[in-house]
């Protein structure tokens, strides 16, 4: 270990920069968000300074340096990017044993600067020992995706207990223990969601209960997308990593699928046109069932659950029985797959309007309304339609879309087996067709479309694994 990683107390402490430009600001934001008195010696302040004026923590001595700058000082930046002052700076620093950080020249500094991720009062720092920063911050980038912004106030909520805490368990082992199982507990996911007077009231009974946890899990409701793992939300990802059970429909890929908690249990539940595998109302009452057993129930939903996928009617049921959900929104099929498709939604020139529809067939028809549909200088997303396409395209044009409109067809968006097919009413029944095209398919229909052949920029090579997109022959573990 080539450095003592510490963490300093600055609060009401005074701290000294060297140097008036844009490094030298960014040394000096450090400490008064630390608490710090911030004197800054320099002839001038760079304008990266005036977001920081107005604060009477921050001192401008509009001088050169002198040794007596230091007095009083716990911690010293040398930011003037004049080698020469920096190191007498240095120098003088070293002399009295004060800390000194000279920026960007980690050889003769007394300590260096971390890459910092602040969830306060929650800190974690990265470091290469100076030997490679951009690493540092690679690495405090990934770990941005894995710290929710929400432990601040996960560790907060801990500091106001941690007395009651002290009280009800005697040793230090019981208080571990405690910690441990209230951090793994609902508790957490309340704070991260907002509920916090929640998380409150069953971390007191609780610790009343000497240190036995909530008795109903949790339903977490969370869109999967349009396919591509990599367009999954941060929440989505740290949800699924936890989760006890996975309870999936048809059209969660395998390869997010296979992002989910790898001992967890998993359930498929998925539809199919005519085929349902398990009926809508029976899985609501799964979701009540597993979470009163106490478990975290992942409910991963194709798309957002909340376009066209029947989150509503889930949480209806999980509220009218009391069990705790959370909704996690995701990328939905219209924008992720458009937007890999080449096709604009909306654009100033061609729609100012985007309409949602599902195209489900019933008796042979489909009950939209028509007239709303075939309005001029909108977009039209048809979700679910592929076995419908003829009846859509001719009922446009009996209520007045030219046959001519551009439209598309796009099978399995956002993954390697993506299709884009285009034409017009006209023409796209028998392009798709001669497409051989498979669901999921989301069929866009405007001005927009035309736009394709120049913006479409997503040209994926076949996926090696053909069931990307395909129901997953997994029988259900519980």
């Amino acid at each position: 270990m080539d450095y003592l990683p510490i963490f300093l107390d600055l609060r009401g402490r005074k701290g000294l920069v060297v140097g008036g430009g844009d490094a030298a600001a960014r040394k000096a934001a450090l400490m008064l968000n630390a608490g710090a008195w911030v004197h800054v010696v320099a002839p001038a302040l760079s304008g990266a300074f005036l977001e920081l004026a107005g604060g009477d923590r921050l001192i401008h001595l509009a001088a050169p340096f002198h040794e007596a700058h230091l007095e009083g000082m716990d911690v010293v930046f040398a930011a003037s990017e004049d080698a020469e002052l920096d190191r007498s700076v240095h120098d003088a620093a070293r002399a009295r044993h004060v800390p000194v950080n000279v920026v960007d020249k980690p050889a003769v500094c007394s300590f260096i600067m971390p890459s910092i991720i602040d969830r306060s009062p929650v800190m974690v720092a990265v470091s290469s020992g100076g030997e490679a920063p951009v690493l540092s911050r690679l690495l405090r980038a990934r770990l941005e995706t894995l710290i929710p912004a929400g432990y601040g106030r996960l560790a907060a909520l801990a500091g106001r207990f941690k007395q009651a805490v002290r009280s009800k368990f005697g040793t230090t082992e019981q208080r571990r223990k405690f910690w441990e199982k209230a951090f793994l507990s609902p508790i957490s996911e309340m704070v991260f969601a907002g509920r916090e007077q929640e998380a409150e009231a069953s971390l007191a009974a609780m610790i009343a209960n000497e240190g036995n946890g909530p008795a109903t899990g949790e339903v977490y409701l969370v869109g999967a997308g349009p396919g591509n793992p990599d367009l999954l939300t941060f929440r989505a990802l740290r949800l699924m990593q936890q989760a006890d059970v996975v309870v999936y429909d048809r059209l969660v890929s395998p390869p997010i699928l296979d992002m989910c908690r790898r001992d967890a249990d998993r359930m498929y539940v998925g539809k199919e046109r005519d085929k349902h595998a398990v009926p809508q109302d029976e899985i609501n009452m799964v979701l009540v069932r597993l979470a009163r057993e106490g478990k975290r129930v992942l409910r991963l939903k194709g798309g957002d659950p909340f376009i066209f996928g029947r989150g509503g009617e889930e949480i209806e049921t999980l509220r009218e029985h009391g069990v705790p959900f959370q909704v996690v929104p995701a990328v939905t099929a219209a924008a992720g797959v458009a937007a890999y498709a080449g096709i604009p939604l909306t654009h100033r020139d061609h729609a100012q309007a985007l309409v949602l529809v599902t195209g489900h067939l019933k008796d042979g028809t489909m009950d939209l309304d028509w007239d709303m549909l075939c309005r001029p200088a909108q977009t039209i997303v048809i979700y679910m339609g592929l076995k419908g396409l003829v009846t859509l395209c001719e009922q446009m044009k009996l209520h007045g879309m030219p046959g001519d409109t551009p439209a598309a067809i796009v099978q399995q968006g956002t993954t390697p087996n993506q299709k884009t097919v285009t034409g017009t009413l006209d023409s796209l029944p028998a392009l798709a067709a001669q497409a051989e095209l498979k669901p999921p398919t989301l069929i866009i229909v405007g001005s927009v479309v035309s736009l394709h052949a120049k913006l479409n920029w997503f040209h994926p090579e076949p996926a090696a694994d053909d069931h990307w997109h395909t129901p997953l022959d997994r029988p259900a573990q519980l």
